[in-house]
This record gives structure tokens, sequence and C-alpha cells, in this order.
């Protein structure tokens, strides 16, 4: 069928309910559409609601496009949906709240929710360990305190160092198949080896290269791995021994935190970064390929609005 190849094009197409259920049911039931709560196929459309009834009598006979996805109970149109998972799929620094509340005419709580629960679509399903030549790094991120003001610090605990910041690692399988590099992140407790070793041989088959820095957390993994160490006091590259591809991702990841999140709470974290993974692997497609693999990830998946906010008592972020 045709499908949009712009966020121009996005908008006016979905802007039909005829091809908003086209386009997702070719993706959804390739192979014709069945109910979601029993399994059957012999169901019928009823065009008064959009939607289908399962012609076998049980509970939730009927369903829509959006029964059982991440759009499931929105009262916000498809023609909403769809755009915004466009433009969180394919803008390459992501989309505030604000920006998209502005661009689908709602309010910023409610794009907010819409770009968390779109997250949860990009989320990566981890198909085993990694293999092969793979780098690991890790990174902290938060608010630097010295930019704060002193009521803030406060108010947040923070006094100095790394207080108040998150370890990240992340670790990248350098052109799997001869393809293109591929990222994984894990939110560490901190930077001990008792910490980050663990997360590396979840992570890592045994008998991989992994390239590493110098950081003492990294001390007895030659035991299981090919071990590369560069020690970045003195020199960045080593023929292929570097770990240049994570800072690089490091860089996009934060350039997007700092310039289009502002701020983002400890507890949310992980969705931005399965965001900016999704966007990192699949980055050699065009932006209708990527929308339509985003697209892919809706089923099946549900987060509602208090379980979003539960751990939380502080503000929403942007």
């Amino acid at each position: 069928m045709k499908s949009p190849k712009s966020l121009i094009e996005a908008i006016r197409f979905f802007a039909d309910p005829a091809n908003c259920r086209e386009y997702l049911v070719s993706r959804r039931w390739p192979d014709g559409v069945t109910c979601p709560t029993c399994g059957g196929q012999t169901v019928y459309f009823d065009s008064s609601r959009n939607g289908w009834e399962c012609k076998t009598r049980h509970e939730k006979r009927k369903f829509t496009l959006k029964t059982g996805t991440i759009f499931e109970d929105s009262p916000l149109g498809l023609d909403k949906w769809l755009p915004a998972v466009w433009m969180i799929a394919n803008m390459k620094n992501g989309v505030s709240s604000h920006e998209l509340a502005r661009a689908l005419d709602v309010t910023q709580k409610t794009a907010w929710f819409m770009l968390q629960r779109i997250r949860l679509a990009m989320q990566d399903e981890f198909g085993g360990k990694l293999g092969g030549d793979v780098e690991v790094d890790e990174t902290y991120i938060g608010a630097k305190a010295r930019n704060m003001s002193p009521a803030r610090r406060r108010k947040k605990g923070i006094r100095q160092g790394l207080h108040g910041k998150v370890a990240v690692m992340g670790l990248l399988e350098r052109h799997p198949d001869k393809g293109e590099s591929r990222v994984r992140t894990v939110m560490i407790a901190g930077r001990k080896k008792g910490q980050m070793q663990p997360t590396v041989r979840a992570n890592v088959e045994a008998g991989a290269t992994i390239n590493t820095d110098a950081h003492f957390s990294y001390q007895g993994l030659s035991r299981e791995y090919a071990h590369n160490v560069i020690d970045h006091a003195e020199a960045y590259v080593d023929g292929a021994v570097h770990t240049n591809g994570l800072e690089n991702y490091w860089s996009l990841l934060k350039r997007a935190l700092k310039g289009t999140y502002v701020a983002v709470e400890p507890f949310h974290l992980f969705r931005y970064l399965d965001e900016q993974a999704f966007r990192f692997n699949e980055r050699k497609l065009n932006d209708a390929e990527r929308f339509s693999l985003a697209i892919t990830g809706i089923v099946g998946k549900r987060l509602m609005y208090q379980e979003l906010i539960g751990a939380l008592s502080v503000g929403v972020p942007a």
C-alpha cells in the first residue's frame, strides 16, 4: 500500500481514518485481522465505530486498532498519535513535550504522556548477548551542581561531586555480520567493580573481544574475554583499540538530553535511553522505514499514567 515518505505527507495521509486503518492493519495483522482476546479470525468490521467484533461469544469481543497497543484507552485519534510516532522516531535530537504539544494542539501533560508511551514501543528487546568486537564504556548523566543555584542544590540534597547523577554503561557491538554497529545501554548503580563487571558478563558473551579504557573496575575481565585496554592519559586510539564509537554515542545522547529535554528525572531516564538507542541503531533506515519499525513495537505494551508517575513526588519533566 502507499505510505508517507516525510512528516508533512504523514500528517496529510493519517488525517484520513481509512488510511490509518489500512496502514496499521497491514503491519499488525499482515495475514488478516484476528481477535486480540481469543485469536480468532472470524471477525467483521463495524464501520459505524471504526472497529471490529469477534463472532465468537466471549468478553471483550469488540476491539479497535488501539486495543492491545500503547494507544489503548487514549481519547486522542490516530491522526495525532501516528505523526507523534513519526516525529520522535526521526528527529535526531528528539522532540520535547512542549514542542509536540504545540504541533498537535494538545496540552504539555498529554504530549509528555504520549512520548513516554511511544518510548515504550521503541524499547529494544535484547536478543541475546553481544559478541565479536565490543566497546564498553560508562558515563554519568545528570545536572551539574555548579550550574545550580544554592537553593536548588539544597532542595535536591546535592552537595558535591557526582551526587545526584546516574551511571550508565554503554556496550557497542562493532559491525555485527558486516552490518552497522549497534549500541545497548544499561543503568548501573555505580562504577565499582562489583557493579560494572556483572553488567558486562550479562550482556557480552564469553570469548568476545572487549575494548575499554583503563578504569580499574574493568581489571580481571581478561579471564573471560580478549580484553584490550586504551589508557586515555596516553592516547585515545591504538589501531583498533579504542572506545570512540561509544564516545560518539554519548555525545549524541547528551546533546538530546541537554539541548532538547533539558531536565530528565532519573526515574524516567531509561525511557530516554531506549529512544536514543533506537534512533542510533536504525540510523541507516530512511524516515518511512524507521517509522514503520517503531509501529511494530506498539502491540502488547501498555503504560498507565498512574504507573508512570507513581514513584515520583516531583513535577513532570520536559
